[in-house]
């Protein structure tokens, strides 16, 4: 029997899902979300399994209900096994942290950020045109698909 479990409230004062204010992650939560993102739905003993170092599957269990503590990852169970899966994209997930850094760094200013980026030569030619295509779908969209 598979049933879903939904996220509890936390100590962090959310309830289901993710907020835009994600606790930091330490190394071994990143490299086990990697494994999550890549590989969904995954079992703590499939995380261990593929982890560049050795680890107790308890240790693995924790870290992944710390995760979902945390507001990273959701399960559902299988019998009696927790199926975990990321409860946001890696993509969302790099963008709330990009803009933690926006926010930080330049007083939320996204195109100071851009602008740096482009002056340290961070994205090539095919960066930029793909960045000023999404710009303009995103324009498009806002305007409801009107040229």
């Amino acid at each position: 029997m598979r049933r879903s479990v939904a996220l509890q409230e936390t100590k962090f004062g959310r309830g289901q899902g993710m907020d835009d204010s994600l606790p930091e992650l330490g190394d071994l939560e990143r490299e086990v979300m990697q494994l999550v993102w890549a590989n969904a739905p995954i079992t703590a003993e499939a995380v261990r399994e593929r982890l560049s170092r050795a680890l107790k599957e308890s240790t693995v269990r924790t870290v992944l209900r710390r995760l979902e503590e945390k507001g990273y990852t959701t399960h559902t169970v299988d019998g009696r096994t927790y199926v975990y899966q990321a409860a946001e994209s890696r993509g969302r997930v790099a963008a709330k942290a990009v803009q933690r850094i926006v926010d930080w760094f330049c007083n939320g200013s996204v195109e100071e950020v851009l602008v740096g980026m482009v002056d340290t030569a961070m994205l090539d030619q095919r960066q930029l045109r793909m960045l000023a295509d999404q710009v303009a779908k995103a324009k498009l969209k806002a305007r409801g698909g009107r040229k």
